[in-house]
């Protein structure tokens, strides 16, 4: 089986994971673990760090991440994974729409929320009353995996490698603990929003992928 093709069915697999999390908290199995979480978080992490990951969160915002991805892509010249990554970075959106109006999740309280207006411009945001799942964690994930790709696929010595996937695991996982640390999502809409983010890149690399292999097949008939 072509390396696209588990790759593809990989995406697909986590995609059906974010499915069967959704109906776990659309069910308010896991409001206990939520608020639990957040609590936990507040309590041991010092109110100093409201601001480094206040700034840390505004990287997951829709125009930050839109800017970053298109950079990504230019820079690989990788246009089939540019144009599927573009769609399926749109139709991200649109499942957290849907992920909003049908799970009846609300987000913390005032009274938990840290976050400080540390770059201000004008953005685009999805208005819900409801919360899962979270868009931040959604677009990071996104990136992260799409990221994984190029540089595992770059011509970059393995020691540079690593530090950059080194710094990606720091980026998300800073990301990904500030949500709930800010009060701004529950530790549920993170992980589903991971699993969405993730699923749909997954898909996206699969075409890329699929495409080199497309692309050795061309060859080879040429040569012929």
């Amino acid at each position: 089986m072509p390396k696209g093709l588990r790759i593809f069915f990989l995406g697909a697999g986590v995609f059906l994971l974010f499915i069967l999390f959704s109906y776990l908290v659309a069910r308010e199995l896991l409001v206990q673990f939520d608020f639990d979480t957040t609590v936990r978080l507040q309590d041991r992490i010092p109110r100093r760090f409201d601001d480094p990951f206040s700034f840390i969160s505004d990287f997951g915002k829709f125009e930050v991440s839109i800017v970053i991805l298109v950079a990504l892509l230019v820079i690989a010249r990788k246009v089939i994974l540019g144009v599927v990554a573009f769609g399926l970075f749109g139709l991200l959106h649109i499942f957290e729409l849907f992920g909003k109006y049908f799970v009846d999740q609300h987000p913390p309280p005032e009274f938990m929320i840290r976050t400080r207006t540390i770059i201000d411009f004008p953005q685009f945001h999805v208005r819900s009353e409801f919360s899962y799942p979270s868009g931040h964690a959604a677009r990071a994930a996104f990136l992260s995996v799409i990221l994984v790709y190029l540089i595992l696929n770059s011509k970059l010595k393995k020691e540079y490698k690593y530090v950059l996937l080194g710094i990606l695991v720091v980026y998300d996982f800073l990301m990904f603990l500030s949500r709930p640390y800010l009060g701004e999502h529950w530790a549920t809409d993170v992980i589903g929003g991971i699993f969405l983010g993730s699923s749909l890149a997954l898909i996206a690399v699969a075409f890329g992928k699929i495409r080199l292999f497309g692309k050795g097949i061309i060859t080879k008939v040429r040569g012929a």
